[in-house]
C-alpha cells in the first residue's frame, strides 16, 4: 500500500469520524442544556472529547506535513508528560496543600483531607512495593484477592473524574438573567456571628446577578437568604448574611430569610416552600448561589427538593479546592450509594469466586 492510498485512507476515516464527533458532541448538548444536574453529563462530555483527539490525531497524520506531524507529536507528549509527573508526585502536591491549608485555615477534619488522602497514598504505595516484592512466598489465593482492590480503585478513580467533569462544566451553564428569586446557600459564621470571606462571596454572586438582572431591564429578584442557627452560631445564617448585604447596600425590601434549614436539601426545600408561599404559585423563576465547588452538589440537591433552577457559582481561593472537592466528591459518593454499592459488591462477588476457583483447583491438583 503506497503512501497516496494511505493518506486517501486516513482522509476518508477522518471525515467519518468527524461526522460521529459532531454527533457526540450534538447527544452531549441536548442533555446537558435540557439537565445539567445529571451525572451522565460528565460521561457523554468525556466520550466527545476523547472522539474529538482522536479524530485530531488522525486529521494531523492524514495532512502529510512531516514537520507539522512532528510539532503536534511533541505537543502531545509533552502533555502527557506533564499529566504523568502529575500522577507520580500527587502525594507531593495533596501534602503541600495540606501544608498551606494547615497555614491558613481552621485545623477541622474536613480542612485536613488532602493530608489523609496523600498519607493514603504514601502507604498504598509501600504497600504495592511489599506485595510484589514478595507475592511468591504468599499464598496463591491471597494474590487473586488483592486484584480486587486495584479494581475498586479503577472505580472510584472513574467516578471522581466523572465528578469533576460534571463541577467543571457546571461552571459554565448559562446564567440567563430572568429570575424572580435568588436562593443563597448559608455556611458556618466565624465566631458565631461573622459572615466568613467564604459565605461573603456567595452574597456578592448573588447581589452582582441582580444588578446585572435589572441592568438588562428586568426586574429586582428577592434573595432568600437560607440557613438556621447552628449550636455554636448566636444568630441564624440566614440573618447574618441579610445583615451583610444590608450593609453592602442591598435594599432590605428584597430581602426573605429562610432560618430553619440545617443542610443543603433543607435549604432547597425550607427556601422552595417560602417562595412558592410568598410568589403565589410554583412558577416563579429561581437561581441559587453557593461556592464553585459546591454548585454542582447544590444542584443536584435542588433537582430533589423539585425546584427547575440551576445555580451560579462563587469564587473560592485556589488552595481551598482539593480539599472541599474531595470533600463534595464524598457527599455525592454517598448520595448515590445503592449504586456504587451494587458496583462494588459486584467487584468483591468476583473476586471471591476467583479465589473460590483458585482454591479449588489447588487442592484438585493435589
Amino acid at each position: 500500500m503506497n503512501e497516496g492510498t494511505i493518506l486517501n485512507a486516513l482522509q476518508k476515516v477522518s471525515a467519518y469520524w468527524g461526522i460521529a464527533t459532531l454527533v457526540m458532541l450534538g447527544i452531549f448538548l441536548f442533555m446537558w442544556l435540557r439537565e445539567p444536574r445529571r451525572l451522565i453529563n460528565g460521561i457523554t462530555f468525556s466520550i466527545f472529547f476523547f472522539s474529538f483527539l482522536l479524530e485530531l490525531a488522525v486529521l494531523i497524520f492524514s495532512t502529510a506535513n512531516q514537520a507539522f506531524i512532528i510539532v503536534m507529536g511533541l505537543i502531545f507528549l509533552f502533555i502527557l508528560g506533564i499529566i504523568f509527573l502529575i500522577m507520580i508526585s500527587m502525594w507531593i502536591l495533596l501534602l503541600w496543600n495540606a501544608f498551606i491549608v494547615w497555614k491558613r485555615e481552621s485545623h477541622t477534619l474536613s480542612n485536613m483531607l488532602t493530608l489523609f488522602l496523600g498519607i493514603f497514598l504514601i502507604a498504598l504505595w509501600f504497600i504495592n512495593l511489599f506485595i510484589s516484592r514478595h507475592s511468591s512466598f504468599l499464598p496463591e489465593w491471597f494474590n487473586v484477592l488483592i486484584t480486587g482492590l486495584p479494581l475498586i480503585g479503577t472505580y472510584l478513580i472513574v467516578c471522581s473524574y466523572n465528578f469533576l467533569v460534571n463541577v467543571f462544566l457546571y461552571q459554565f451553564f448559562p446564567k440567563r438573567y430572568q429570575a424572580d428569586y435568588l436562593i443563597v446557600l448559608g455556611a458556618g459564621l466565624i465566631n458565631g456571628d461573622t459572615v466568613s470571606r467564604l459565605l461573603g462571596n456567595r452574597i456578592d454572586a448573588a447581589m452582582k446577578f441582580a444588578d446585572k438582572q435589572v441592568k438588562k431591564g428586568r426586574k429586582r429578584p428577592k434573595i432568600v437568604f437560607s440557613g438556621g442557627q447552628g449550636k455554636d452560631e448566636k444568630l441564624s445564617e440566614a440573618k447574618a448574611m441579610s445583615n451583610y448585604a444590608i450593609e453592602h447596600g442591598w435594599d432590605k425590601y428584597f430581602v426573605i430569610l429562610e432560618d430553619k434549614s440545617k443542610n443543603t436539601l433543607q435549604n432547597m426545600q425550607f427556601s422552595k416552600a417560602i417562595i412558592e408561599e410568598d410568589f403565589g404559585s410554583n412558577s416563579a423563576k429561581i437561581k441559587f448561589f453557593s461556592n464553585n465547588y459546591h454548585i454542582f452538589r447544590a444542584g443536584l440537591y435542588a433537582k430533589l427538593a423539585g425546584i427547575a433552577a440551576n445555580g451560579v457559582g462563587a469564587p473560592t481561593r485556589f488552595y481551598f479546592l482539593p480539599n472541599a472537592l474531595i470533600r463534595e466528591f464524598v457527599a455525592v459518593l454517598l448520595m448515590h450509594k445503592k449504586r456504587h454499592m451494587i458496583v462494588i459488591s459486584t467487584i468483591l462477588l468476583l473476586t471471591l469466586l476467583m479465589v473460590a476457583i483458585t482454591i479449588y483447583t489447588n487442592i484438585m491438583a493435589k
